[in-house]
């Protein structure tokens, strides 16, 4: 695996530039991720802009204006926030954090933070100054709705963020009890789909704040969501950020994490090898035994396994994957490997961020190829949750997730939402459907 870009350097390079285990892997995949959603869903709201089903906003603003306090203060914070983790990084990170840890963590440098929030301010001030009129001028602008797309993407980033980690925590509420600052600042720990709720509530809120058509706005947004969803899964698998799934029984792997085909007894012997971090979730280390998981169960009996053997002509890593040098830090130590991440899963798993990113990649070709043919406001974004709905509650069927009793089943949060995303997606291609046909009628 690749936690950070010291890790992709070093293997395919063979070269070992320290200054890049800075930049993790899963962070760039989700940069990469919204750079994508963007170009997507700004195309999408240009096309609908040209049918004339979206129109611009004329607002007055003023030009000429020196910098006001509030502009300087919001500069100044923003630069003290990324100036207090950012450089904090290169001058004051503690050895027992790495890169994720430390962002999430309460630690920084108050210098940094004051260098970069004084530069910030400064080159705000000197900005406006630059553009200073001796009179203040009141201008009408047009703004279409495909100019707001930075905002909509920086809405969808903070509140993407916080509502997995609400729901989150919500979904693991006795262990965020126990220690609630820890879990809030922790690095791990994100639920998709509280995101995703949260920033559609914000991007809709937005939305109706700057007279831009909701019904138009999803239906240009599915393409653009679903496909940075697949983005983000890469990183996930890249980095093996511990979204995987159940243990797959039909394969086992050894002390480097190559996967081999499991004979009569071996995934069970295997068990019995590591129980401490089955049962206990503490592996054999040269300091004795330490932590290295949260997941684990009452006894070998109820560690979560399917078997199932790939065709003999597919790579056995589409099947069963044992995330070695994972960002997570989980699994027994691989022999003579002193990196940061230098941990193996016992036995392999189901690689299901992989399935997402095929999956997801599916359906965004699809929703692509359909986009221009359907008419009706709304159906697009129905099919869009019908889909993604299913494409989760069946990954969900091979994935470790606390699971609540519903109607004499038992359901984990996502697979909840999921099914909650196909009914209420199967609704509105119904209901926009016949809205169409009663105003095509009258």
């Amino acid at each position: 695996m690749y936690p950070n870009l010291y890790y992709v350097f070093k293997d395919l390079f063979g070269v070992e530039w320290t200054a890049f285990g800075l930049l993790n892997t899963f962070g760039l995949f989700v940069a990469i991720a919204f750079v994508v959603a963007a170009v997507v869903l700004s195309s999408e709201l240009k096309r609908k802009e040209k049918q004339g089903l979206l129109l611009p906003r004329e607002e007055m603003i003023i030009v000429g204006k020196p910098a006001s306090f509030a502009d300087l203060l919001i500069n100044a914070i923003v630069g003290f926030l990324f100036g207090y983790k950012l450089l904090g990084l290169f001058f004051s990170k503690p050895d027992n954090l790495n890169a994720q840890e430390y962002i999430f963590s309460s630690e920084g440098s108050i210098a940094g933070g004051i260098l970069l929030g004084a530069l910030l301010a400064g080159l705000k001030w000197w900005d406006k100054n630059k553009q200073k009129l001796k009179e203040p001028e009141r201008r009408m602008v047009r703004i279409w709705p495909h100019d707001r797309v930075g905002d909509i993407i920086i809405l969808g980033l903070v509140f993407g963020i916080l509502g997995a980690k609400l729901f989150d925590n919500l979904e693991n509420w006795d262990e965020f009890i126990k220690s609630p600052i820890e879990h809030i600042f922790s690095a791990s720990g994100l639920t998709f789909y509280g995101g995703l709720i949260l920033a559609t509530i914000a991007i809709c809120w937005f939305a109706i704040k700057k007279g831009i058509k909701i019904k138009h706005l999803v239906d240009a947004a599915a393409p653009a969501l679903i496909i940075a969803y697949a983005i983000g899964r890469i990183g996930c698998q890249v980095s093996g950020d511990g979204d995987w799934g159940i243990y797959n029984s039909a394969y086992i792997s050894d002390a480097q994490g190559k996967i081999s085909v499991a004979q009569p007894g071996e995934f069970d012997k295997q068990l019995q090898m590591n129980a401490s971090y089955f049962t206990e979730g503490k592996a054999a280390d040269s300091a004795g035994s330490v932590y290295v998981t949260d997941r684990v169960y009452g006894n070998l009996q109820l560690v979560p396994h399917k078997s199932f053997k790939g065709p003999s002509f597919l790579p056995s890593w589409l099947f069963a994957y044992a995330y070695p040098q994972n960002v997570n830090k989980d699994g027994i130590r691989i022999p003579g490997n002193t990196d940061e991440h230098n941990r193996v899963l016992p036995l392999p798993v189901y690689p299901t961020p992989l399935y997402e990113t095929i999956l997801c990649t599916i359906i965004f070709l699809f929703l692509w190829s359909i986009r221009r043919s359907i008419k009706v406001p709304v159906k697009m974004f129905g099919i869009y949750l019908m889909l993604n709905g299913t494409e989760r509650f069946i990954i969900e069927l091979i994935r470790v997730n606390k699971l609540y009793p519903v109607l004499g089943f038992k359901l984990s949060q996502a697979e909840i939402i999921a099914a909650m995303l196909v009914v209420v997606g199967l609704i509105l291609v119904l209901v926009a459907g016949k809205v169409n046909k009663t105003a095509k009628e009258s």
